[in-house]
């Protein structure tokens, strides 16, 4: 049985629809947080996976301890690397994206990261 081009159209359409469907369904969008949002009210991020940007305050960077501290605006955050690679064009002064956990440990609100992103310095530079 010869199907009509209607037919054809409207089922490689519908299987589409389906497709685009489960894709949407089956990703989780993930909302990246500035610094500053995160510190407005770190009790809502308490003990969850955050995506935050910010930059990397000069001199803060410590190897010893594995950290540095991420500012905003008008906040910063310190962010415990230990298990983390540091990827090339990290640099203090620098605008990163880390994923992690906040927690907040002795008082310190504390970002444990298991990734960090840079972007590239040349698509930036002029």
């Amino acid at each position: 049985m010869a199907l009509t081009r209607i037919t054809r159209l409207a089922l490689v359409f519908g299987s589409s629809m389906a497709i685009l469907g489960l894709m949407m369904a089956s990703v989780d969008p993930e909302v990246q947080y500035s610094v500053d949002e995160i510190m407005n009210e770190p009790e809502n991020f308490q003990d969850r996976k955050v995506f935050v940007r910010g930059v990397v305050s000069p001199d803060s960077m410590d190897h010893a301890d594995m950290s540095f501290i991420l500012d905003g605006i008008s906040h910063e955050i310190l962010v415990d690397f230990a298990d983390t690679p540091i990827p090339d064009g990290f640099d203090e002064g620098r605008t990163i994206a880390v994923r992690g956990n906040l927690d907040l440990q002795n008082g310190v609100w504390i970002i444990d990261s298991y990734e960090i992103q840079t972007g590239c310095p040349s698509k930036y530079e002029s």
